[in-house]
């Protein structure tokens, strides 16, 4: 009798350390790099949203941060670290496409499921059934940023200043050209499409090809918040007038204050604005953050807040922190309501979302429109 009741009382306290083993939500975000700035944003909402849901199936919630250090490598390991050593049962991140395409590789061979917060490459998802986001994808930045060159600003010319090292500036670069083509009915109507490397500093030669051709726009879809102020800051001391135009990598202090004077009046589109809240638990959000932080929410911010509340959603809806189900719930979300918008899954794992454009003025970011995807 004595030896069952101890069988009986070690079967309980494994019962019971099971019962309250967390439920780990991995993150990979640029800590340091030249992503850095995109990553801490990212954080100040996921952090909030941890904050605000500690428990999910009466289990407590282990946040795991990894820095992958804005480089491709790094990424994934960080990845497979959240995986093999820390156990995560789903995976938040990255700030940008570059980083975000080798997490999402390891993330789907393990069959662990990845939910990106900004990253809009297609190629973070395609093909890859574990690997989802909660923004937009640049086929649609590009379109929208193209069509207002056209149909707002009366454009008629672009060069394209992009970054051949980056799969985010490269591929956004593609998805712009196609557009503006399409939209004014001349496939000359880019001057010209003129390549950087990562890191440069100078773009003089650059921007003399540019100023050559004398654009109506010119685009600038750089990976780096700090090469995108740069051209721009080169550019004006050239005196080039021509309008700039850029893609959600731009909404970050450091934009501004690399950029200064030289940056008023550019355009970028991106993922939200608190000015125009999608959702009711949009404006709790932005209240949320304000209290927290004392400055209002960026879209990235937002995003991460979005991608880490989706997590929980799906952990919920699946009854489960095996990450098969989680991955198949996830699969399965329609119209869950984020503070970015209302959230519906499609087929290759992506957001289906509305883009907003704001315009540099007074040295902020001032909402200008939202663009549908129907539209």
């Amino acid at each position: 009798m004595k030896r069952i009741l101890v069988l009986a009382s070690v079967l309980l306290m494994g019962f019971i350390l099971f019962a309250v083993e967390p439920i780990v939500i991995g993150v990979f975000e640029p800590m340091t790099g030249p992503y850095a700035a995109g990553g801490q944003l990212t954080m100040e909402g996921i952090n909030l949203a941890a904050e605000q849901v500690t428990e999910v199936l009466g289990r407590p919630i282990e946040l795991v941060l990894v820095d992958n250090k804005s480089e491709k490598v790094e990424a994934s390991n960080a990845v497979s670290r959240l995986i093999q050593f820390n156990k995560a049962s789903v995976i938040i991140g990255s700030y940008g496409s570059a980083v975000a395409i080798p997490g999402s590789e390891v993330a789907n061979a393990a069959g662990v499921p990845m939910i990106g917060c900004s990253p809009t490459n297609p190629l973070v998802t395609l093909g890859k059934p574990y690997a989802f986001r909660v923004c937009f994808i640049d086929p649609f930045q590009g379109s929208v940023m193209a069509k207002f060159a056209v149909n707002e600003l009366g454009a008629k010319t672009a060069v394209i200043i992009q970054d051949i090292a980056s799969d985010y500036s490269v591929g956004l670069s593609h998805y712009f050209q196609n557009s503006f083509k399409a939209l004014t009915g001349d496939n000359k109507s880019i001057s010209g499409v003129i390549s950087y490397q990562t890191g440069d500093q100078d773009f003089t030669a650059q921007l003399a090809y540019a100023q050559g051709k004398n654009p109506d726009v010119i685009f600038i879809p750089a990976a780096s918040y700090g090469e995108a102020a740069l051209i721009i800051k080169q550019a004006r001391e050239l005196g080039i007038e021509s309008q700039f135009l850029g893609g959600d990598t731009w909404e970050v202090p450091e934009f501004l204050q690399v950029g200064g004077a030289a940056v008023e009046g550019s355009y970028f589109s991106t993922h939200f604005d608190v000015s125009v809240a999608p959702t009711p638990k949009a404006a709790e959000f932005i209240e949320a953050f304000k209290a927290k932080y004392g400055v209002e929410p960026s879209a990235f911010s937002a995003l991460g807040y979005d991608a880490f509340m989706l997590a929980v959603d799906a952990i919920k809806r699946a009854g489960s922190a095996v990450p098969e189900d989680i991955k198949n719930a996830l699969s399965e979300t329609v119209a869950f309501e984020g503070v970015t918008g209302y959230i519906t899954i499609d087929e290759n794992g992506d957001a289906i979302k509305d883009a907003i454009v704001r315009k540099v003025e007074n040295g902020t970011f001032k909402f200008v429109s939202v663009v549908k995807p129907a539209e």
